[in-house]
C-alpha cells in the first residue's frame, strides 16, 4: 500500500509535466522534449528552455526520469519504471474524466 501512496503524492500532474513524461518514452535530449511536447500537445503546451530544464532535475530528483548520457555535450534523458507507473495513473485520471463528461452528454461542446 505504501507504494501507491508514493506514487499518488505526483498526481495529478501538470500538462508539462504529464507531456514531458510521455515524451520520454524514447530517450531525448532537452530541445527535442520540447519539440515533442508541443507537437503532442497540439500546441497547447509550449515549454521553454528554463522552465524545461529546471522539470528535468526535479523529476531527476524524484526518480521519475534518468540521465542516459550524452551526445555532443546535449543530456539525454528517459523515463524511468516509477515515472512509467505515475504517467499510468495520471492517464487513468483522465480516462476517468473522459467517461464522465460523456457520461454527462458532453462529447459535442
Amino acid at each position: 500500500m505504501k507504494a501507491k501512496d508514493d506514487l499518488e503524492r505526483y498526481l495529478p500532474l501538470t500538462e508539462s509535466t504529464y507531456y514531458t513524461l510521455a515524451a520520454l518514452a524514447e530517450p531525448l535530449h532537452g530541445y527535442a522534449i520540447m519539440q515533442k511536447v508541443e507537437t503532442a500537445s497540439a500546441g497547447t503546451v509550449k515549454i521553454g528552455p528554463g522552465t524545461l530544464y529546471g522539470a528535468l532535475q526535479a523529476l531527476e530528483k524524484e526518480g521519475l526520469i534518468v540521465k542516459t548520457g550524452e551526445e555532443e555535450r546535449r543530456k539525454i534523458y528517459a523515463i524511468t519504471a516509477k515515472g512509467r507507473q505515475v504517467l499510468k495513473k495520471q492517464m487513468d485520471r483522465l480516462a476517468i474524466m473522459l467517461r464522465s463528461g460523456a457520461a454527462a452528454g458532453l462529447e459535442e461542446a
